[in-house]
């Protein structure tokens, strides 16, 4: 009777986030999935097709953005998190404990302004008369402003790196609070200098929360249509860009649908391989 009065208070404490999270999170994914499934308005006259598949799959634009998408969240991942890694690893190794909350606030500032107002500041730090053309031409290191460091890829990286920076420093202080010092001290005393138990012992236990920052930078950048929008240009443009087109312009819910399941079907398998890929070097190394 104990167990089942206990289960049911626990069940009665979680079931209103529960039901939230489904009808906020499940609900829509299930209305996006459904519509993938939905002819358009000139397809076939049925209820249920996989045309929108077929010519998602089919069409050179969509794979080609597609592919651009991932690897530019691929690369904007990789930048922010091998800097973000000596970031966090001094805030954890050489502040004073008494001064990581402060250094831990000072991250989070970027999130007290609005993320268009972010990129819009590197818009102006990269445009023509921006700062940074014009720091060089008072350096005399160009004779003409740069064209090219705006409206492409590189833009788009630069900014989501920049962006979602806080997001990649936090789960990776949070490891390395957790190593224990006396193994780094136990590896010295042994003999091993400081940079190999930096890659020895350090490196490996701090693998959880690289993995952790990976994930939260490289998921959502995908879907980003802000950015590419404002910064990329037309060989910036990302998937998110052409399934606002589909929605909003075209008004093409199906094809729109149909392009953010094939984009989360993409997203995941890469997390899951990446995952279980860090498992198995995990075990190895164990």
């Amino acid at each position: 009777m104990l167990r089942n009065s206990d289960s049911a208070r626990g069940l009665t404490l979680i079931s209103p986030p529960l039901l939230y999270a489904v009808l906020m999170l499940a609900g829509p994914l299930g209305m996006i999935l459904m519509f993938s499934f939905v002819p358009q308005s000139d397809g076939p006259n049925t209820l249920i097709t996989l045309q929108n598949y077929t010519e998602a799959l089919g069409d050179p634009l969509y794979r080609q953005l597609i592919i651009r998408s991932l690897l530019i969240s691929a690369a904007a991942t990789a930048i922010t998190v091998l800097l973000a890694f000596p970031i966090a690893y001094f805030i954890s190794f050489y502040v004073p404990p008494k001064r990581k909350s402060l250094w831990l606030f000072l991250i989070t500032i970027p999130f007290w302004t609005s993320y268009l107002i972010r990129i819009f500041l590197w818009k102006v730090i990269l445009g023509l008369n921006g700062l940074l053309n014009t720091g060089l031409l008072k350096l005399g290191l160009i004779n003409e402003p740069l064209e090219f460091i705006l409206y492409n890829p590189a833009a788009v990286v630069i900014t989501l790196a920049h962006a979602f920076a806080p997001f990649a420093i936090l789960p990776i202080f949070v490891a390395l609070e957790k190593i224990d010092r006396s193994l780094l001290e136990a590896s010295q005393d042994l003999g091993e200098s400081k940079v190999r138990t930096f890659f020895r012992v350090t490196l490996p236990l701090a693998v959880p929360g690289v993995v952790a920052s990976v994930l939260i930078v490289f998921i959502p950048t995908v879907g980003d249509y802000v950015t590419p929008r404002l910064v990329g240009g037309s060989e910036g443009t990302m998937i998110a860009n052409m399934i606002q087109v589909q929605f909003l312009r075209l008004d093409n819910r199906p094809m729109g649908a149909t392009l953010s399941v094939i984009t989360m079907i993409c997203v995941t398998i890469i997390s899951l391989l990446f995952v279980l890929a860090n498992r198995r070097n995990m075990k190895a190394r164990t």
